[in-house]
């Protein structure tokens, strides 16, 4: 088994589990005040576990798996010796970076609370889209796919926008630092613990596609 589809199996059945159980849903999500007061620091990555319905868990998942599989994959071939390893503390810590910047705006706030698993998808998404530019890439209501390095700057000045207009329910904030996230750990790890060239991987791939 992969540790995508591991990752995926577990987050699915605690989630399905949350839904009938609000008092899981309590303990796992992501509570600014608690972890600020109480230091229930785990709820940086317990989060991640538990989603607000149906539909939200099987975008999320969906999402991980159709990108992860080609990620984890890709981490292998570049790093041979600890590619699962390091492929799954991509997803684990993508988790926590892409919620400090909401913990650190509302770690007074009452009221405040998220859930899902989202960021560490973004972060995997985009760790793909650097690793596979030309991908096409689809999105709901629009026939075509898009091209992983245009769909890439397109989805963060729209999360963007989002996320400074506010309201709604979605932690737009998680999702850009979470792709964010994803690209640098990508870029990182492959310059420190690799001889693959990345970035010219990237460029020559978008090369071609022209």
């Amino acid at each position: 088994m992969t540790v995508t589809l591991i990752i995926t199996i577990i987050t699915s059945v605690i989630s399905f589990m949350a839904f009938s159980n609000q008092k899981l849903t309590n303990d796992l999500i992501f509570y600014p005040p608690a972890i600020a007061t109480r230091n229930q620091w785990y709820r940086f990555f317990s989060c991640g576990l538990v989603h607000a319905d149906f539909t939200h868990l099987l975008f999320n998942m969906f999402s991980f798996y159709m990108f992860g599989q080609y990620v984890e994959q890709a981490y292998q071939q570049i790093f041979p010796q600890t590619g699962t390893l390091l492929y799954l503390v991509l997803y684990v810590s993508a988790l926590a970076v892409c919620l400090i910047p909401t913990y650190m705006q509302h770690r007074e706030d009452p009221y405040y609370r998220s859930l899902g698993a989202s960021g560490a998808v973004s972060a995997v998404i985009f760790a793909g889209i650097f690793l596979f530019p030309t991908q096409g890439i689809g999105i709901l209501f629009i026939p075509i796919a898009i091209p992983g390095f245009i769909f890439g700057p397109l989805y963060l000045i729209i999360s963007g926008l989002l996320n400074k207009k506010g309201g709604g329910n979605i932690n737009h904030s998680a999702h850009i630092w979470g792709a964010i996230y994803g690209l640098v750990f990508t870029m990182v790890t492959s310059s420190v613990l690799s001889k693959y060239d990345l970035f010219e991987n990237f460029m020559q791939q978008v090369r071609n596609y022209f």
